[in-house]
């Protein structure tokens, strides 16, 4: 846990990195290709010779996302997100995905774990004190040379390389989530990747966390679906040998 009345910094030597993140490091290190199919929907790869999606475009979620990037912290975590993936002639950016808009999903919508957020907010304010430490100016405000300087700075750190993987991981989920999770939109992501989603995709309203508890499919970790299925096993045999 991040004591907060003691650590006040990226470089701060009373970090703790959080136990959210540990918890998935040590999934991705168990199943890299589990998380990526979670993220996406459980949909396949494919090679397309077209592409087409029926997904409503979040208009209003992005009209609220264009207002809140005036004011912090979303000002610069819209800046970070930016420079982490910008624009290019090889692929879409993160403002052409959307994920400032994704993060707000998952900031306010979606459920996520307290300390996550909060890690993600403090990591505003480090970030702003050692802009203006070192250039005098708030991280959004800096030119691309500087922020470039800036996160190479934070990432010789454990929390500031922790900060920036976190929101690296949801910039890849921007990507490849549906867009009515608030990125991708119009499957510009999938397009890119040449990936075919799951389909029917779902709209709002039909999203994993909006399901009836009943409804809802269990995203289990390697060990849990291991286990699961031998237990599955076992029982088909012990009834096969009572049958017989």
């Amino acid at each position: 846990m991040i004591n907060e009345e003691q650590c006040r910094s990226f470089f701060d030597k009373n970090y703790q990195t959080p136990e959210f993140i540990k918890e998935k490091q040590k999934q991705l290190q168990h199943n890299r290709r589990h998380f990526l199919k979670s993220a996406a929907g459980m949909g396949a790869l494919a090679s397309l010779s077209s592409f087409s999606i029926t997904a409503k475009t979040q208009t209003s979620l992005h009209e609220l996302v264009n207002s809140l990037v005036k004011t912090e912290p979303w000002l610069t975590l819209d800046a970070t997100l930016n420079h982490l993936l910008p624009s290019s002639a090889t692929g879409p950016s993160a403002r052409e995905i959307k994920a400032t808009a994704y993060l707000y999903q998952v900031m306010n919508v979606q459920p996520t774990e307290q300390d996550e957020k909060d890690f993600i907010l403090k990591g505003v304010g480090w970030l702003n004190a050692y802009a203006n430490s070192e250039k005098s100016a708030d991280f959004a405000q800096l030119s691309f040379t500087d922020k470039e300087q800036l996160l190479r700075g934070i990432s010789q750190s454990t929390a500031g390389q922790n900060w920036l993987n976190t929101l690296l991981g949801y910039i890849f989920e921007a990507m490849l989530s549906a867009p009515s999770y608030g990125g991708n939109p119009n499957g510009i992501g999938w397009q890119w990747l040449e990936h075919q989603a799951g389909f029917p995709l779902p709209e709002k309203g039909q999203r994993y966390f909006e399901l009836p508890t009943r409804a809802r499919i269990d995203l289990l970790s390697p060990e849990q679906y291991d286990n699961k299925r031998l237990a599955s096993r076992r029982k088909k045999a012990h009834q096969g040998t009572r049958k017989a």
